[in-house]
C-alpha cells in the first residue's frame, strides 16, 4: 500500500495551489493523509475528488467550513498499522514520551503544524511523522512532503521529498 502524507498547504494563501509534483504523487498513492492546515475547501474538494482514498484531520488555520467535515484527530488501521492523525504535538521537547502517553493503542502518527519534517520513534515503538510543507517551507531550505508504504502489516520506505525552486524539479 503507497501513502501521500502532507500538511499545512495553506491554500489559497501561503500556497496558491498545490504543486504538480504532489498531485502527480496523489495519482500514484492508494492512500491519502494530511495533518491539516488545508485553509481552504477547495483544497479537500480536490484532493477528496483526485485520491484513491484520504484521511484527514483539521488544523489550527482551518475554518469553521473544513472543521464541519473533518475531525480534530482521525484514527485509521491500513494494510494492519494503526494510523493516527493530528495536526499539532506541541513542543518538540518531550514529543515522543508525551505522544506514547497519547495515543498509546498508535503504531504511526502524522501530525503537521511545525512545518519542520519530523521522523522519529518513541520509546514505545510507535513511529512520529512530519511531512513539513508542500507549499510554505517558511524556515526550511526547501518545500516538503512525503511517501510511504505498508506491506505486510508494517511501515517501510518511509521518503521526504524535496521541491527545489520554482522550477518544479523534486529530489528524495
Amino acid at each position: 500500500m503507497r501513502l501521500l502524507i502532507v500538511s499545512d498547504t495553506h491554500v489559497p494563501g501561503r500556497g496558491r495551489e498545490l504543486p504538480a509534483a504532489v498531485l502527480a504523487a496523489v495519482g500514484e498513492a492508494d492512500v491519502v493523509i494530511h495533518a491539516g492546515d488545508w485553509v481552504g475547501v477547495e483544497v479537500l474538494d480536490e484532493l477528496a475528488a483526485r485520491a484513491a482514498r484520504l484521511v484527514g484531520v483539521h488544523g489550527n488555520n482551518d475554518g469553521p467550513a473544513l472543521r464541519a467535515r473533518l475531525p480534530e484527530v482521525a484514527r485509521v488501521e491500513l494494510g494492519g498499522v494503526r494510523l493516527a492523525v493530528v495536526h499539532e504535538t506541541g513542543q518538540a521537547a518531550g514529543r515522543e514520551r508525551r505522544m506514547d502517553r497519547l495515543f498509546p493503542d498508535t503504531d504511526v502518527l502524522v501530525f503537521g503544524h511545525s512545518h519542520i519534517p519530523w521522523d522519529s520513534t518513541t520509546p514505545a515503538g510507535m513511529r512520529l511523522l512530519n511531512p513539513g510543507s508542500p507549499t510554505d517551507r517558511r524556515r526550511q531550505p526547501t518545500h516538503t512532503w512525503m511517501t510511504a508504504t505498508i506491506d505486510d502489516g508494517r511501515l517501510g520506505d518511509v521518503v521526504l521529498h524535496h521541491l527545489e525552486g520554482t522550477s518544479g524539479t523534486t529530489r528524495t
